[in-house]
């Protein structure tokens, strides 16, 4: 269970009464303990995976760029320049962009003119399955979309179908354009492939979080929409919600707090 501030100010009191050597109480602590409090628990398995984005916690663009980087560093994805052949996990988007259906001229200034961090839905509906013609993007039961670049042939069907844009092309080898060091815990891809967010799968089977939601500093919440007792399930009661183009039936699990 992480340390919250009550915990903490008690520990600084005790150290100020005793002495404790004249350490101060975050030398008691130990190296990475206030830093460790800050981080979500442990996950468990879910029977249906969803996040919330509460955009009314980041306070500037530098906040979400966070959870960009994030993403980007533990998955090795290039930089690369230009729109075309851009790779992208995690990306920025104007409003009218990414809310289209709730567009209308009498929106407030404030959310018409921010960004939003925009990426994989991981619809319950995902057409992006249905039309892949190897299964290299399948739903796994716990609802993540994922994406086998090994059985992929590089027809982009599944881009076709996604009506989110959450998907990218790997045009020419995207290793030419990593910086080093990569992590050597993720496989870099070649030519020839489609990629995009899988909620961190590879994190999830370590009872981690997703590497954004670690990166965001609470305003990024996943958790278990099937558990009415959830983080997610909790903020969804208590919140007024959006999603992404929810009249094309595909019933994303990206919920936006506005």
């Amino acid at each position: 269970m992480g340390l919250n501030r009550r915990d903490f100010l008690k520990i600084a009191g005790v150290s100020s009464l005793f002495g404790l050597g004249g350490k101060l109480a975050w030398e008691v602590l130990g190296p990475g303990a206030l830093e460790a409090s800050t981080k979500p628990a442990p996950l468990t398995a879910a029977k249906h995976w969803a996040m919330v984005i509460d955009t009314r916690k980041f306070k500037s663009e530098a906040d979400m760029q966070k959870c960009i980087d994030a993403c980007n560093k533990a998955h090795n994805v290039p930089q690369i320049p230009g729109a075309k052949e851009e790779i992208k996990w995690i990306w920025l988007e104007k409003y009218g962009h990414v809310f289209p259906d709730d567009e209308h001229q009498y929106v407030s200034e404030a959310v018409e003119h921010k960004r939003f961090l925009t990426f994989c839905n991981h619809c319950t509906n995902p057409p992006c399955v249905r039309v892949c013609p190897t299964q290299a993007t399948f739903k796994r039961a716990d609802g993540i979309v994922m994406m086998d670049m090994h059985r992929c042939i590089g027809c982009r069907f599944c881009m076709a179908g996604c009506p989110y844009g959450s998907r990218s092309f790997n045009w020419g080898d995207p290793r030419r354009y990593l910086k080093e060091p990569t992590n050597p815990e993720y496989p870099t891809r070649s030519k020839g492939v489609v990629e995009k967010c899988t909620f961190c799968e590879e994190r999830l089977a370590k009872g981690l979080h997703p590497a954004c939601v670690e990166a965001s500093n609470g305003a990024l919440i996943f958790g278990d929409l099937a558990n009415p007792n959830s983080e997610v399930r909790k903020l969804l009661k208590e919140n007024y919600s959006i999603r992404r183009k929810p009249g094309l039936g595909t019933a994303p699990n990206l919920f936006y707090l506005v």
